[in-house]
């Protein structure tokens, strides 16, 4: 619970689970007590609703008594407001403050009376990731931030997106921490925040007509979604050590990486269901899907692909899932699995599936790759982080007449060059040991 004394001065409250229902029913928000018989101790980070680095903790012989006429007079809403800039300057020490703004992206979707959230991710996720700009920085173009709400604010979030049958235009959010990682400014939701609307309360009711009568419109809806969607850059060191922080969110990144090798000693693709993309499990005649439940549906590979890479100081496993591995390969899983058995008709079904080369020919490549830090790597399950999207290689421009510069190479070099090109994927090709997948 949030507290506030007669100086205006916010503390956390706290009270053990063998007490609530001693003391909370007794009490009220905006009621004024007087508290004897306390102790304070030192706020956990991770719990934190106030600046104060202090607890108000009730004890067993906690007395509370209502005070009728208390000469102190208490706001009816304090709300500390922080912009950009503010909460930029703040990121030295540890700051929790309430932000209110004007919304351009929902859940990476741009703003339209025909958006609906996927209530589903929402709640598998537990979070909406909200993309704001403050209004004191609109006419000059400033900058977007992104907000990450969770849990119970998230679910009231879906809840006034339903009632209100638009997205807002205005949001409110209490008790919010900044925090930067891979250079960006994002700001956190806590389990105290509360969230509101446009014309919820006067701030945001307020806000919505600086919004509509004084703003620049055109301007401050002047966004590129695909710019402030951009996942923040990271090292592999940062997105270990990211893995290892007291109270880490589910997060994405850019991380550039160089490939050292395809990792050999598991399968490369898994059988998944071709609508839920989900893995398949053997029934008693056909392949079962958990998540969508069918088992009328041939199996499709996809990539689970592990690889291992490295950049100047660290090293580490991703794993490449469906998409992302057709962005490195050009090519399907599916497709790949496909062609070498109607290259290789006498093969069985149990035939070992090889690495193809074009997996193996991306060892050796820097790529920049999309990181997914999961629940799973933030429980310390696995360190292996998932690649959602493998970003397309930058080809440098060309220079000069092409023509010039090519010089006639002899035949029976052309004959070695290829003959040595055979010879490394046909290694390749004996060092895979990924077993084909009955589908269907």
């Amino acid at each position: 619970m949030l507290l506030i004394d007669g100086q205006g001065t916010l503390i956390q409250g706290f009270i053990s689970p063998n007490r609530i229902e001693t003391y909370l029913p007794h009490m009220f928000a905006g009621s004024v007590y007087r508290h004897n018989n306390f102790y304070g101790s030192n706020s956990k980070s991770v719990y934190r609703v106030a600046e104060q680095d202090v607890t108000i903790a009730f004890t067993w012989n906690s007395v509370l008594s209502v005070l009728e006429n208390s000469p102190v007079p208490f706001p009816e809403d304090r709300l500390q407001f922080y912009g950009y800039e503010e909460f930029e300057a703040a990121l030295l020490f540890y700051l929790i403050a309430d932000y209110v703004s004007h919304v351009k992206l929902a859940n990476e979707q741009a703003l339209s009376d025909s958006l609906v959230l996927d209530e589903v991710e929402i709640a598998s996720s537990r979070r909406i990731l909200v993309h704001v700009q403050t209004h004191d920085l609109v006419l000059c173009n400033g900058p977007v931030m992104k907000l990450y709400i969770w849990d119970k604010a998230a679910a009231v979030f879906c809840e006034k997106f339903k009632a209100l049958g638009k997205p807002p235009t205005v949001i409110l959010v209490t008790t919010v921490n900044p925090k930067r990682f891979g250079g960006a400014l994002f700001l956190s939701s806590l389990s105290s925040s509360r969230v509101f609307f446009d014309m919820d309360v006067q701030a945001t009711i307020e806000y919505l007509a600086w919004y509509v009568f004084e703003s620049n419109t055109e301007v401050a809806n002047r966004v590129n979604a695909e710019i402030v969607t951009k996942a923040e850059t990271a090292t592999i060191g940062e997105l270990l050590s990211y893995m290892k922080q007291e109270g880490a969110n589910v997060a994405w990144f850019e991380c550039t990486a160089t490939i050292d090798d395809i990792v050999r000693d598991s399968a490369w693709y898994y059988t998944a269901c071709g609508g839920c993309k989900t893995k398949a499990t053997k029934g008693p005649t056909t392949l079962m899907f958990k998540k969508c439940g069918k088992t009328e549906i041939v199996g499709a590979a996809e990539y689970l692909t592990k690889l291992s890479v490295y950049d100047n100081n660290d090293h580490a496993s991703f794993v490449l899932l469906g998409d992302a591995g057709r962005e490195l390969t050009g090519m399907k899983a599916s497709e790949l699995v496909e062609s070498y058995f109607e290259a290789n008709e006498s093969v069985g079904d149990d035939q070992v599936v090889p690495v193809p080369p074009s997996l193996t020919d991306s060892i050796g490549q820097t790529r920049t790759f999309v990181i997914k830090v999961s629940k799973h790597n933030l429980d310390g399950k696995t360190q292996s982080l998932t690649v959602t999207k493998v970003l397309p290689l930058k080809v440098p421009a060309l220079e000069g007449n092409i023509d010039e510069d090519v010089e006639e190479e002899p035949a029976d070099e052309k004959d070695g060059a290829a003959d040595g090109t055979v010879k490394r994927n046909s290694d390749g090709i004996e060092s895979g040991e990924t077993k084909r997948a009955k589908c269907g």
